[in-house]
């Protein structure tokens, strides 16, 4: 596996992350071992996680798996803003809760440090100054190693980014966008801020909960059964059968299968690997939910898809957009790059 500089830092990481989120919830401790451990054997290093995912559980079993592992050879990324209990001040970006909240990752991590802690979303009820100055804090007391961000709109980033600049804090590094095949609303803003100020892009959901990974075809009259799609649905999740159901994501499967068999790899591998090559994109994450998949989904790297494959992907994923974003996009054109 290769290795990318996480942002404008000096730290090296897998070219693929291995996202936890399933661990603890479809994933139990038994495969979740097994998975990871087949991961750093591939060459993978970059683990991402969440204080909120399955209620800490992810985090437990992470850190039962670290005990034992040359802890500087990897590189343990975890979040903080979601709600992690019923008290008033156990949800968001304050003071009270980040430090509440990295106290308790490291404590489930079972480790001295944390390499990237990132916010999880915005915070529209605490001052950003309050924020990025605890976070700060968290990096000079040596229990967080990098800071980056998640779910940020590109006025919300920069605006960050300005501020820790202005004040001299330790800025976001990184930035983990939703971005695959069948979301490309990233490109609008965020991505030009993160290729603008340096920022590496650690996309989540390359496969969009499933959509993208084969199981999926033209004709289709509901979702597997096993799949998260249909759990989606039952569960009013974003990547439900009634979001995603239409013409769009018909036309880039079309796409997608076709230039999968063309490549001779699985649509999953395709589309992890049209993520792989987007411009200031370090690592997408993989969420597995068994060793069978983790092992499938680490054939997406090691090779890449011709020019004029990733430009018929890119033709039908692209969505027609609006004001201002037309006249960027044709400029973008005219001018024959993506951004």
């Amino acid at each position: 596996m290769n290795y990318k500089h996480l942002g404008n830092t000096g730290v090296r990481v897998s070219e693929l992350c291995l996202g936890a989120m399933t661990f603890g919830r479809e994933t139990g401790e038994q495969d979740s071992r097994m998975i990871m451990d087949r991961f750093v054997e591939a060459g993978g290093n970059f683990i991402d996680t969440a204080d909120v995912y399955t209620g800490g559980a992810s985090e437990e079993i992470v850190g039962r798996w670290l005990k034992g592992k040359n802890r500087d050879d990897l590189v343990i990324a975890t979040k903080v803003r979601f709600a992690m209990g019923s008290g008033p001040n156990d949800v968001g970006l304050s003071r009270k809760h980040i430090l509440a909240g990295v106290e308790a990752s490291l404590r489930r991590l079972g480790t001295d440090y944390i390499d990237l802690f990132q916010v999880h979303a915005w915070d529209p009820k605490t001052p950003l100054e309050e924020t990025l100055g605890t976070l700060n804090e968290l990096v000079r007391r040596g229990w967080v190693r990098y800071l980056g961000a998640s779910n940020f709109r590109g006025w919300r980033l920069q605006k960050a980014i300005d501020l820790s600049r202005q004040r001299g804090w330790e800025p976001f590094v990184c930035l983990q966008p939703q971005y695959n095949l069948l979301c490309r609303a990233t490109e609008y803003e965020v991505i030009p801020v993160c290729l603008n100020e340096g920022l590496g892009v650690i996309p989540w959901s390359p496969l969009r909960g499933g959509w993208l990974s084969g199981k999926f075809y033209r004709g289709m009259a509901q979702p597997p059964e096993d799949s998260r799609v249909a759990s989606a649905e039952a569960k009013g999740w974003s990547e439900s059968w009634t979001n995603y159901n239409n013409e769009h994501t018909w036309n880039v499967v079309d796409v997608l299968l076709a230039v999968a068999e063309e490549a001779g790899k699985t649509p999953a591998q395709t589309a992890i690997n049209w993520s792989l090559q987007r411009p200031g994109v370090t690592s997408p994450i993989i969420g597995v939910r068994t060793p069978e998949q983790l092992a499938a989904n680490l054939g997406a790297a090691g090779w890449s898809l011709t020019e004029e494959q990733v430009e018929r992907l890119n033709a039908a994923s692209l969505m027609p957009v609006s004001y201002p974003y037309d006249l960027r996009a044709e400029q973008q054109r005219r001018a024959g790059r993506d951004y």
